[in-house]
């Protein structure tokens, strides 16, 4: 077939467009960054508007660079960096505040607040989610109940609410469509998994208005249609995913127990649980990993909410790197972290612990420690975050998992997927094209627009790249239980101060 499908990535820190031909080939890509916004201490947020313009700039960019016309795209597919929580007017569509990233902490308290309240189990039934403040629903309580005049006027019906995909697809279309897909509404704390309806109770829980809502739709399938004045032309959006989601789609994990890691700003692993709803009982998250016509398929869930980001700390927080690529080399030049271990909480610990009070430590420090040390610390602890997340994954579904596929940017870190190897004792494979999440947008979009005709279609482009296989080390059972031990050192820190004896100063 001729066309293209042009596939929008609108991540943590960046927006980015890329066209794929029909052999799933990125032909051309653009990127932009846009700014962080840190108000206080455990707050991020991103401005809306830039979001809106980072991410249509890139699209007009890349078709640009495409040397295309508009009108040669066949469809156009959406994944979005999630949880990420926006409020906007329904007549002006003017924000009532910034959006309330993923990553933030704000709400901590109140979520444990709803836990001491014994709300925990009801919520984890219905949503398969854990209380916690990455969630949507505490976000955008905060934003009624903090922001002069937004619950007075969201109980008019003057306001909505959404995710990242409903806010560009929002202004994509002029307003004529308020829809989210299926995968990002079941990260929201309001979403049933089991009817798969967003659900009362949880509403009035979280004192949201449901006029606020989007409505619900497929991942793939013909969703939503441009107004026209992107590219003078209508393009139909086809398909629309939640960026992890995305990235197993695109791994072309399918299949029951096949499982992906995506190493972002955080670390993302999920695995095909199949067409029925499974609870962990590992302190998982139980997800809709997508939708294509009536099929329903869920995943488990492991994140861990800091990866990619601890390299980018080392570069600006401690300034020992110019850039990312820079810490491979570092870390090289040592062959191991002697004992040095980094627990990057920087945003407290998720799976499976969900200690959102959990905070960075670093232990096993010497005069001898240098910034090499600190450079393979720092990647052993994406490594060894993972393992915990695979140990319960194996545990929760009862079978050994005996591949990892991987994908983001730091999986294009050599050293840093073979420590993983190490560290789970597993193969893992780098398929053929890195950029999985904005391949599994096109392959969403271009199944629902008949880009390609079926799924055996597309899991016929799917391919690897490269593995890496297991070596033999000696370290990695004491590695593993000193990660434990540091675990536990982190999560003291975060405990409160009446546990703690208070330090006497003695002259």
């Amino acid at each position: 077939m001729e066309g293209f499908i042009l596939s929008f990535d609108q991540g943590t820190t960046s927006s980015r467009a890329i066209v794929f031909d029909h052999s799933g080939a990125a032909i051309a890509t653009a990127q932009k960054e846009f700014k962080q916004i840190y108000p206080k201490p455990g707050w991020v947020e991103h401005d809306p508007s830039e979001i809106w313009s980072s991410q249509i700039g890139v699209a007009a960019e890349v078709v640009t660079m495409a040397r295309i016309k508009p009108q040669a795209i066949k469809a156009i597919g959406i994944t979005n960096q999630r949880e990420t929580t926006i409020v906007w007017d329904r007549e002006t569509g003017e924000p009532v505040y910034n959006a309330i990233v993923w990553q933030d902490r704000r709400t901590a308290d109140y979520c444990d607040e709803l836990i001491e309240q014994g709300h925990q189990d009801m919520i984890r039934e219905k949503t398969g989610l854990v209380i916690d403040s990455y969630f949507v629903a505490t976000k955008v309580k905060w934003i009624l109940d903090h922001v002069p005049g937004a619950r007075e006027k969201a109980l008019e019906g003057k306001l909505i609410l959404g995710t990242v995909d409903s806010w560009l697809i929002w202004n994509m279309t002029d307003g004529a469509s308020h829809i989210t897909d299926i995968t990002n509404a079941s990260r929201t704390l309001l979403f049933n998994i089991h009817s798969r309806e967003w659900d009362q109770e949880l509403l009035d829980l979280f004192e949201i208005p449901s006029s606020m809502l989007p409505r619900v739709v497929a991942s793939s399938g013909e969703l939503a249609v441009t107004s026209g004045k992107i590219f003078a032309t209508k393009i139909p959006i086809t398909g629309i995913a939640g960026d992890q989601h995305a990235a197993l789609f695109g791994q072309m994990c399918v299949e029951k127990g096949m499982v992906k890691n995506t190493y972002g700003t955080g670390c993302f692993m999920l695995m095909n649980i199949g067409k029925k709803p499974i609870l962990s009982q590992n302190r998982l998250l139980t997800t809709i990993a997508w939708q294509i016509g009536g099929e329903v398929h869920y995943a488990f869930e492991g994140s861990i909410f800091v990866a990619g980001a601890v390299v980018q700390w080392i570069r600006d927080g401690l300034g020992i790197i110019a850039s990312a690529r820079d810490i491979e080399g570092l870390a090289q030049k040592v062959d191991s972290s002697e004992g040095v271990l980094f627990v990057p909480a920087f945003a407290g610990l998720g799976a499976p612990y969900w200690d959102q009070h959990a905070r960075g430590t670093m232990v096993g420090i010497t005069r001898g420690t240098t910034k090499n040390h600190i450079a393979r610390a720092a990647l052993e602890s994406i490594a060894l975050q993972t393992f915990d997340v695979v140990k319960a994954m194996e545990a929760d579904s009862g079978t050994p998992i005996r591949e990892l596929r991987v994908d983001g940017g730091a999986s294009e870190n050599k050293l840093l997927m073979q420590i993983q190897a190490n560290v789970l004792n597993t193969q893992i494979t780098r398929p053929g094209s890195s950029e999985s999440t904005a391949l599994g947008a096109a392959f969403l979009a271009g199944l629902g627009a008949g880009f390609w005709k079926d799924l055996a279609q597309v899991r016929a482009l799917w391919e690897v790249r490269d593995t890496f296989e297991p070596e033999k080390d000696t370290r990695r059972e004491e590695l593993i239980l000193q990660w434990q031990r540091a675990i536990k050192a982190a999560q003291a820190w975060s405990e409160s101060s009446e546990t703690v004896p208070s330090a006497r100063v003695v002259d």
